[in-house]
């Protein structure tokens, strides 16, 4: 596999839980700076893509590769076995994630908050991990903010914190896991704004759960509709929006659209 044509790719990955089988042989490439959308009725599989890229769910069966190398797997002998916890480390290095709630820790400012890992996990001193900060908070709209605490802030402006305490590990894949759904609706269009510009102005691979389908028009190089652990339909965003070809599309959309 060529690191230059694919950032993440699937090959046959398989999830269970327990018998409860919620990835059947998934197979799909992300490519590097592309932003890929994953939509699909709750409990079809999505966020179990990001948990698997994020090591926090192990496959049990196929393979998952970043940036051209295996996540869930590394060489034994002739053998290719389940990666152990020091290659896992490594591998987390290239993804960030930012998750439904906002998980800030309440006891740091924004600063400190946006600071933290870069500094243990990736061994910067604190001028450069603030310097790195400060920039990013303003990426972010919050260089007013680095004093704060999360408590002071609101909802948009912890998940804005969020986000940049995500990009500080300068990472090659971004993943969304509904950013937006703790949200008070009015809050909602700034934090999408921030990603909008951050998904046009860097090159960061981005893969997005969101039930915002205007959001995953607008952003989107590609949209992946799940149903039953496994992609039905993937096409650019005016295509599956507008003309999808498969009845379950057709009908996720209606619902979520005309709920909207």
């Amino acid at each position: 596999m060529s690191d230059t044509s694919e950032m993440i790719r699937f090959d046959g990955v398989v999830k269970k839980f327990g018998d409860h089988v919620v990835l059947r042989e998934l197979d799909f490439t992300v490519s590097p700076g592309e932003f890929v959308t994953l939509i699909g009725p709750s409990g079809s599989g999505k966020t179990t893509i990001l948990r698997l890229l994020m090591t926090l769910e192990r496959v049990n069966e196929g393979r998952i590769y970043v940036g051209g190398e295996c996540l869930t797997h590394t060489p034994r002998g002739d053998n290719m076995v389940p990666a152990n916890e020091k290659h896992l480390r490594q591998m987390r290095k290239r993804i960030g994630m930012v998750f439904q709630q906002f998980n800030l820790f309440p006891n740091m400012n924004v600063l400190q908050n946006v600071t933290e890992a870069p500094i243990r996990a990736l061994g910067l001193s604190k001028g450069e991990a603030e310097a790195r900060a400060v920039d990013l908070l303003d990426m972010v709209g919050l260089s007013d903010k680095a004093r704060a605490h999360p408590s002071q802030l609101s909802g948009g402006q912890q998940q804005r914190v969020a986000i940049a305490r995500a990009l500080a590990m300068r990472p090659r894949v971004l993943l969304l896991d509904e950013v937006t759904s703790a949200l008070d609706p009015e809050l909602v269009a700034g934090v999408l704004r921030v990603l909008k510009e951050i998904a046009t102005t860097t090159d960061i691979t981005f893969l997005c759960v969101t039930h915002e389908m205007q959001f995953a028009r607008d952003v989107s190089d590609r949209v992946m509709m799940f149903d039953q652990g496994q992609v039905i339909e993937d096409a650019v965003p005016e295509k599956l929006f507008t003309a999808p070809e498969q009845p379950r599309t057709r009908e996720f959309l209606h619902a979520v659209l005309d709920r909207a």
